[in-house]
C-alpha cells in the first residue's frame, strides 16, 4: 500500500481548505447573503427621527404665546480632540464657561462631556468645524409672555407632547409628523449622514389663531389680581367674551394657593345674578311685563316657613326694580308665577347644566336638577340664584343670549387654523345652540340690567361716558354641603355698552374678607377692565361704534355701594363745563331743583350747572345740600339726597 507523500497531504489540505473557504462562500453570499446584508446594514446604519416643530399658538392679533424653536446642546469627545487650545476657546465662548474649565475637561481622561443648553444656533455655528465636537439639535417650546394665562395656554411634557391647558386640548392640531434620516456608523460608534439616502422632512404643526387678546387678557389678570388682594379673597375669576359671536377674549383665573387653572371646572351658586333669568321666562312666558307689582314685604318674608330678607327694606315694586335692586322677596313671588317646568326649562334654555362646548378640557357642566327632585323651597331658591351650580363661563355665554338679541351662541377659543405655509385651513364660524327668547325681550331684559347699574346695586360698574348693564350677586359658599356663615362669593356680570353690545363681562370673587357684596367688590373690577380696554389702543373694540353710543352730554355719578344698613355716600369728580370757573364768573350758580328725577338725570342736571356731586341714598332724588335754587360756587360739592329703593342680597 502506497502511502501518500507529505507533499500530497499538505496539497490535499490546501484544496480542502479552498473547497471549505469557496462553500462558506457561497453559504455566506448565496445561501445566507439576505440576512448578512441585512446584519451588515443594521450595525452599519441606524435610521433617527427627526422630529417636526410643533404649531405656533397665537392670539387673535397673531401675538405668539406659545412657539417652537430649534436649540442644541453640545458634546465632546476629549480623546478625538486634535487642537484643544482652539477647541476650549471656542467651546468656552459657545457655552459660556471659563477657557480654563473647558481646558481642563478636554485635558481629562473622559471620553464624553456634554453641556446640554440649549444654545441658538449663532452660539454653536462656530463649533462645526471642530472635530471631536458633536452639536445636539433638538426642539424646545418657549413661552414668550409666561405670565399670560399659563393654566389656560399650558405646558408640554418632556416629550413635547401637550400635557395641560390648550396645548394638551389643541395637541392633534399643533403636533406635527416627524421626518427620519438613515446614519451611517464608524468603528468608534459616531454617527454621520449617509450621502445616497437623503432624510424625510418633518412636517411642522398647523397654527392656531385663538380668540384671545392678549392685551385684554393682561388687563383682565392684573386687574383681577388687585381685586383678590385687596379683598383679601381666596381667589377669583374673570371672563371676557364678544356676545355677537361668542368668541372669548379673555380667560384669567388667580388663585391665593398658586394653583393656575382656566376656571372652567370650578363651578359657585350665582346668587343674583340668575334673577335676570327668572325675568325672562316670566315675560317669555307672558306672566308678566316689565311694570307688573308685587308688594315686596318691606324687607322680611316668610313662605312656607322660611325668611326671606332683602338688605334694604322696599314696598311696592314692579319686576324692573326688583332686578334694578335685586330684591330677593320680589323676585321671590314673581316666581311662583310660573310652574317648575317652566322656570326650569328657560334655566336648562340659557345653557346651565351642559358644558357650553368650549375647546378645553375639564369644563364642568354645572348643576340644574329636574323638577321631579326638587323640594318645597326650590323655585324661590332658583330664583334667587341658589340651588344651581355654574361656571363663570356658562354665566358669560347666557348674559351673551341677551346680549345677542335673544339667541345662545357656543363660546369658543380658537379662532383659525392655519398650516406652516400661512394657508387657512379652518375657519370658526358663530355657532348658534338656540334661540332663549325674542329679540324684544332681550333689550326689555338688557334695559332693565341698564337700570341696575345708572341706579341700582350695580352703579360702581358704571363709565362716565359708554352706558353699561349688569347684575350684581353675592351667594352664601358651602363648606362639605352645608352654608357657612361669613363665607360669600361676590360677583358681577356687565354688557359693554348697553345698547351695542361688544362685551360680556364676568367677574366672580371667592370668600373676599372684606366687603363681601357684588356691586362694591366685583363691579369696580368690571369696571377697572373697561377703563383700560378703552385705553389700550391694541385691545380688540370696535371704536367707531363706540363714538356712535356715548352717553349724551354726561354720564351716571359713579359711586360707592355703602356696607349693608348704610347710605351710600361717595364724592364723584367731574369736569367744571368751559367757562363755568372763569375769571369774571357770577361768585354763585343756582342748584337745579332735582327732586323726583332719577340719580342718573338728576346727576347729569347738577354737572350741566358745574357742580361735583356727592350721593347719598338710593332710588330717586329727593332733594339737595345745598337746596334747590340756593347760589353755590361752580366746582362745589352738591350733596344729592335719594330715597324709595332698597336692594337685597345682590
Amino acid at each position: 500500500m502506497r502511502i501518500p507523500s507529505r507533499v500530497t497531504l499538505i496539497g490535499a489540505g490546501f484544496v480542502a481548505a479552498a473547497l471549505a473557504v469557496v462553500a462558506k462562500a457561497v453559504d455566506v453570499q448565496l445561501v445566507h447573503g439576505r440576512e448578512w446584508r441585512q446584519r451588515a446594514r443594521e450595525e452599519q446604519t441606524v435610521r433617527v427621527e427627526i422630529p417636526a416643530p410643533r404649531g405656533t399658538l397665537r392670539d387673535r392679533n397673531g401675538v405668539a404665546l406659545a412657539v417652537s424653536q430649534q436649540t442644541y446642546g453640545v458634546g465632546v469627545a476629549p480623546p478625538e480632540v486634535s487642537d484643544r487650545g482652539r477647541a476650549a476657546a471656542l467651546l468656552a465662548r459657545a457655552v459660556g464657561r471659563p477657557v480654563g474649565d473647558v481646558a481642563r475637561i478636554l485635558a481629562s481622561a473622559r471620553v464624553w462631556y456634554a453641556w446640554p443648553g440649549p444654545f441658538t444656533w449663532e452660539q454653536v455655528a462656530p463649533l462645526q468645524s471642530l472635530r471631536g465636537v458633536y452639536l445636539q439639535r433638538r426642539l424646545d417650546r418657549f413661552y414668550p409672555r409666561p405670565d399670560l394665562a399659563p393654566g389656560l395656554i399650558g405646558r408640554v411634557d418632556d416629550a413635547g407632547h401637550g400635557a395641560t391647558g390648550l396645548e394638551r386640548a389643541l395637541d392633534s392640531v399643533l403636533t406635527g409628523r416627524p421626518g427620519s434620516a438613515v446614519m451611517l456608523r464608524d468603528r468608534s460608534g459616531h454617527l454621520y449622514p449617509s450621502p445616497s439616502r437623503p432624510a424625510l422632512q418633518p412636517v411642522p404643526g398647523e397654527d392656531v389663531y385663538l380668540t384671545l387678546d392678549a392685551e385684554l387678557e393682561e388687563i383682565a389678570q392684573h386687574a383681577l389680581t388687585m381685586a383678590v388682594d385687596s379683598t383679601r379673597a381666596s381667589g377669583g375669576d374673570v371672563v371676557i367674551l364678544q356676545p355677537m359671536t361668542g368668541e372669548i377674549l379673555a380667560l384669567a383665573s388667580v388663585r391665593r394657593d398658586g394653583t393656575a387653572g382656566a376656571g372652567l371646572g370650578d363651578v359657585f351658586e350665582p346668587g343674583s345674578t340668575a334673577k335676570v333669568f327668572t325675568a325672562a321666562a316670566l315675560l317669555r312666558n307672558h306672566l308678566a311685563t316689565a311694570d307688573d307689582t308685587v308688594f315686596a314685604e318691606h324687607g322680611h318674608y316668610v313662605l312656607n316657613g322660611r325668611a326671606i330678607d332683602d338688605v334694604e327694606p322696599s314696598g311696592t315694586l314692579t319686576l324692573a326694580d326688583v332686578i334694578r335692586v335685586s330684591s330677593n322677596i320680589g323676585i321671590t313671588k314673581f316666581a311662583m308665577r310660573l310652574t317648575p317646568v317652566e322656570q326650569y326649562e328657560a334655566l336648562r334654555d340659557f345653557g346651565f347644566g351642559t358644558p357650553t362646548g368650549v375647546e378645553l378640557a375639564g369644563e364642568s357642566p354645572g348643576t340644574l336638577r329636574n323638577p321631579r327632585l326638587w323640594s318645597g323651597e326650590s323655585q324661590a331658591s332658583l330664583a334667587m340664584g341658589y340651588e344651581i351650580a355654574v361656571t363663570p363661563l356658562q354665566l358669560a355665554a347666557a348674559y351673551g343670549a341677551l346680549a345677542d338679541g335673544g339667541v345662545l351662541l357656543e363660546p369658543t377659543l380658537v379662532s383659525e387654523v392655519r398650516a406652516s405655509d400661512g394657508a387657512v385651513a379652518w375657519r370658526a364660524r358663530v355657532r348658534p345652540v338656540r334661540r332663549v327668547v325674542s329679540p324684544g325681550i332681550a333689550a326689555q331684559l338688557t334695559h332693565m340690567l341698564q337700570g341696575v347699574v345708572e341706579e341700582g346695586t350695580g352703579r360702581r360698574a358704571a363709565l362716565g361716558t359708554y352706558p353699561v348693564a349688569g347684575k350684581t350677586g353675592t351667594a352664601r359658599r358651602t363648606v362639605d354641603g352645608r352654608y357657612v356663615p361669613g363665607h360669600y362669593t361676590a360677583s358681577f356680570v356687565g354688557i359693554f355698552p348697553a345698547d351695542d353690545p361688544q362685551l360680556v363681562l364676568v367677574v366672580k370673587l371667592d370668600d373676599p374678607k372684606t366687603d363681601y357684596f357684588g356691586g362694591s367688590t366685583a363691579a369696580p373690577v368690571v369696571r377697572t377692565i373697561l377703563e383700560a380696554a378703552l385705553a389700550t389702543p391694541g385691545v380688540d373694540l370696535n371704536r367707531e361704534r363706540l363714538v356712535r353710543h356715548t352717553l349724551p352730554d354726561t354720564a351716571p355719578a359713579r359711586t360707592a355701594a355703602p356696607a349693608a344698613g348704610a347710605a351710600a355716600a361717595t364724592v364723584v369728580p367731574w369736569p367744571v363745563p368751559a367757562g363755568a370757573a372763569r375769571a369774571g364768573a357770577p361768585a354763585g350758580v343756582p342748584v337745579p331743583d332735582v327732586a323726583g328725577l332719577s340719580l342718573r338725570a338728576a346727576a347729569r342736571a347738577l354737572h350741566r350747572s358745574g357742580f361735583e356731586v356727592r350721593i347719598e341714598g338710593w332710588g330717586r332724588a329727593t332733594g339737595t345740600t345745598p337746596a334747590a335754587g340756593a347760589p353755590a360756587e361752580p366746582g362745589a360739592v352738591v350733596v344729592l339726597h335719594a330715597g324709595g329703593g332698597g336692594r337685597g342680597a345682590g
